[in-house]
């Protein structure tokens, strides 16, 4: 876990923290009005916890920014979230506690949370981490018993029971063909203005000792639903009723397939999130020069082959987009999902925010970062040329 001092350049520190939660009590991760979510849970235990209020008492909501938001009835072990606050407000938050007072949040917020959510530590985060945009993965894990010896009442809320037998063998081979840098719109729930580009890490089956089947799915970012559509396709497989190149096939298409079915959600856990080492977080908020504190900004990144990847971000916790050049695809965050092709790309407005910065991309085009930026002066300088004449005509007349 990241060690660093947390103190930012305004003054604020900035917590990391790990949290785990059942989520089958929620309406996923994302705050809504009048519905129990994990992150309203999260917020309004850190506005006792440091004790931010208005100035007439009532307590004040305190925005965190996680790496991935689940959805409804999905579970993690493994979420990750940053908060900003202040030395004074962090110090004042420990109380007489002897603890360091990132310890001693952590037992604090321990006696706030419901019994389904916990926070499993709290640490200074390293200069330049955002929990959501500093990751560069995220795994879940998908559990599934299909014999009767490995369906166990005990764990019916994070395991689906499923009542026919399936071919791990099968499975193995039906989801290596998904590997990849692809367009997955098909096993996604599309949105407008985002792209289903994704690069799929891992897809991998393992059967354990108790006879659960497990399926490992980890990526750059997935759009909405779409470890459960891939694995709702798979299982088809799995036990027979399609053969092994259908999940390729399905891949294929550029639209959600009514022929999939999506797997439940409580079988479904966000384990992991990864995230590059200290130093390169610092390197890359430099290289992007990032405005920080609610002000969107452009990260730009180097892959491993040299290309070049662009972000766009609104910190506020909302809606973020990133444009990116990978293979002449054009790659969204998380839960984002749109068109493919041609798509004129409009980042989301963002809890009660401005609206983020338009791009115009083409998916299955190679077009550099270099070309945006051109684009962007080219259409700036024509603006101002016609609006320079209109002007000038206008003083004559």
């Amino acid at each position: 876990m990241p060690v660093g001092s947390g103190l930012r350049e305004d003054g604020a520190v900035r917590l990391r923290i790990d949290l785990a939660y059942d989520g089958g009590g929620f309406h996923g991760w994302a705050a809504q009005p009048g519905l129990r979510t994990v992150q309203g849970e999260v917020e309004q235990a850190l506005a006792v916890a440091l004790r931010r209020r208005e100035p007439d008492g009532t307590l004040r909501r305190v925005p965190v920014v996680c790496a991935g938001r689940t959805d409804t009835g999905v579970h993690a072990r493994g979420q990750v979230l940053h908060v900003d606050t202040t030395p004074e407000e962090l110090a004042a938050s420990a109380g007489r506690s002897p603890e360091p007072p990132p310890e001693a949040l952590v037992r604090r917020l321990g006696g706030i949370l419901p019994p389904d959510v916990v926070v499993r530590a709290v640490s200074r985060a390293p200069e330049g981490f955002d929990a959501r945009f500093s990751a560069t993965w995220r795994r879940y894990v998908y559990r599934v018993a299909d014999q009767a010896a490995a369906v166990d009442p005990l764990t019916r809320s994070h395991v689906l029971a499923w009542r026919r037998p399936l071919s791990l063998e099968a499975l193995q081979a039906a989801s290596a063909p998904l590997v990849g840098l692809h367009d997955f719109a098909a096993f996604c729930k599309q949105r407008e203005g985002a792209t289903t580009v994704r690069t799929l890490l891992d897809l991998t089956w393992a059967r354990r000792t108790d006879g659960v089947l497990e399926a490992t799915v980890r990526a750059d970012a997935f759009c909405h639903s779409m470890v459960r559509a891939l694995v709702g396709c798979l299982l088809a497989v799995g036990e027979g009723r399609r053969d092994v190149g259908w999940p390729a096939e399905v891949l294929g298409s550029t639209s959600r397939s009514p022929e999939v079915t999506v797997a439940h959600a409580h079988g479904l856990t966000l384990e992991e999130v990864g995230y590059p080492a200290d130093d390169e977080l610092a390197e890359a908020v430099d290289a992007a020069g990032a405005v920080e504190n609610g002000r969107q900004h452009v990260q730009l990144a180097h892959l491993d082959d040299g290309r070049q990847r662009g972000r766009v971000d609104d910190e506020r916790g909302g809606h973020g987009v990133r444009v990116g050049h990978d293979a002449g695809a054009h790659e969204h965050d998380e839960d984002l999902c749109g068109a493919h092709g041609d798509v004129d790309v409009a980042a989301a407005r963002t809890c009660g925010g401005d609206v983020d910065v338009e791009w115009t991309a083409t998916c299955g085009g190679d077009v550099p970062v270099e070309a945006y930026v051109l684009s962007i002066t080219m259409t700036t300088f024509i603006h101002t040329f016609i609006i320079t004449i209109t002007f000038t005509t206008i003083i004559k007349v």
